[in-house]
């Protein structure tokens, strides 16, 4: 509850429940041996990673700030984890302004616009679609490696090897 509330210090219960509710965090909590009481550790650390990321979500909804700034926020999680949290960061992101940096391109291919910073330069920028549909695309040639290196093509969803 604490950890939720870090957002918002003066946030009911209600609150946190609606806000661990958008972040897909709700479920998981409620089945906790103490539920929304139990302790999680120093730095969550008995936390999952994409359990981390809903809290630190959660939190950002309490908090109800116009801006919303993810950094890299899908990387250290396995892609059906990825997907889940792409979906919270959708919610999130509601009636805000949302800058979302990430090497993992499945995280940021449905974002409104993307910028390509290469040597400290935009590069590139467009949505998802322009991108790879330029030929001398550098996202486009990052989206192909990408694809290419993982068993996981478009995020959740499994990819044939043949």
């Amino acid at each position: 509850m604490n950890n939720i509330r870090y957002g918002n210090l003066n946030a009911t219960d209600e609150e946190v429940y609606e806000a661990a509710k958008k972040c897909r965090l709700h479920d998981s909590v409620s089945n906790w041996p103490e539920g929304y009481h139990t302790v999680v550790g120093e730095r969550g650390l008995k936390l999952s990673g994409g359990e981390k990321q809903r809290v630190a979500l959660a939190r950002a909804l309490l908090k109800d700030s116009p801006i919303l700034v993810c950094d890299e926020a899908t990387s250290a999680l396995d892609g059906v984890t990825e997907s889940d949290i792409i979906e919270t960061m959708k919610a999130a992101s509601v009636d805000r302004t949302t800058i979302i940096i990430a090497h993992r391109l499945s995280t940021i291919m449905h974002a409104d616009n993307i910028a390509v910073i290469r040597d400290g330069k935009i590069s590139e920028f467009g949505n998802h679609n322009t991108l790879i549909g330029n030929p001398n695309s550098y996202y486009g040639e990052l989206w192909k490696n990408q694809m290419e290196e993982s068993p996981i093509g478009v995020v959740g969803k499994r990819v044939d090897s043949n």
